[in-house]
């Protein structure tokens, strides 16, 4: 598994307690993740010093990958944009993001850190500022085994422009879900059919797969076969039914009218919604 070089912080109420935590403790993988001293340039005894002066930066939001879930097939490298809203009365100087997976910080498995050094904060007035980094994952490396899918965590921190150098560091500000990237397939024969025959609508569900790098059927999740008539921009479900164990998809309908037929897939917590194009069925 690659491990990038990076750093992450320390802060707010969870500042002192945080930096008890050695910077170079190897969590379970090997993923080893930084503090905020490191991040920021901060000492300890300034971040104690900022803390009992009890004015520190406060963040109002952080939005990751457009508050989309973050999902990754089998080969490219998916970047993405992570940003925070954050005040203090001498302003923000910089920020970091990251998102980490694992039960507690002693034990993390997965690991994205933003690419850049520092973040590119743009002030909305003296007090507070946007700031924006972006983070890359990659299928094999950073995302090196399936059972990372899922739902991560959120850390945020913000170095403030005072001369106590204030910081604020949640491990756990929020959480955002890392998904394997799923493919829907579907066709509808024979075409075209005599009205009232018997149509068979057969599909594919697979997802990636980051430990093989390839794609692979995902078993036993319903599935909705959907219709839309010809000049209707509306579909309808038909039926549900389950993938077999190779992710496969086959039922039967009547036909009736001309029409497209698709598969769709709701998602869950590992894998993302999908729809299959619409296969036409021209109906005599």
């Amino acid at each position: 598994m690659r491990i990038r070089a990076t750093v992450a912080a320390v802060s707010g109420a969870l500042a002192l307690s945080a930096l008890a935590v050695p910077a170079s403790q190897a969590a379970d993988g090997g993923v080893d993740k930084t503090t905020a001293a490191e991040r920021f340039g901060v000492s300890r005894s300034a971040m104690s010093t900022a803390a009992a002066a009890e004015e520190l930066p406060v963040v109002s939001k952080v939005t990751i990958n457009g508050a989309k879930g973050v999902v990754v097939g089998t080969t490219a490298a998916k970047k993405f944009t992570v940003s925070l809203t954050a005040s203090h009365s001498a302003g923000i100087q910089d920020a970091y993001i990251d998102l980490w997976h694992g039960k507690d910080l002693d034990h993390v498995d997965g690991y994205l850190p933003p690419n850049e050094a520092a973040a590119s904060c743009t002030a909305v007035n003296a007090t507070t500022s946007n700031c924006k980094l972006t983070i890359t994952a990659i299928p094999g490396s950073d995302l090196y085994m399936n059972a990372l899918a899922g739902t991560w965590h959120v850390t945020a921190g913000v170095l403030a422009n005072d001369e106590a150098g204030s910081v604020y560091w949640n491990d756990f500000y929020s959480t955002h879900r890392v998904q394997r990237l799923s493919k829907l397939t579907v066709n509808a024969a024979p075409e075209p059919v005599k009205k009232g025959k018997t149509i068979t609508v057969t599909g594919k569900l697979t997802r990636a797969n980051w430990e093989t790098r390839k794609y692979a059927g995902y078993t036993s999740q319903p599935v909705k076969l959907q219709f839309r008539k010809k000049d209707s921009n509306t579909y309808t479900t038909v039926k549900t039914i389950k993938t077999n164990n190779k992710g496969d998809l086959k039922t039967t309908v009547k036909a009736t009218v001309d029409g497209f037929f698709r598969w769709s897939f709701a998602g869950t917590s590992t894998t993302p919604a999908v729809n299959a194009a619409g296969d036409f069925v021209d109906v005599k």
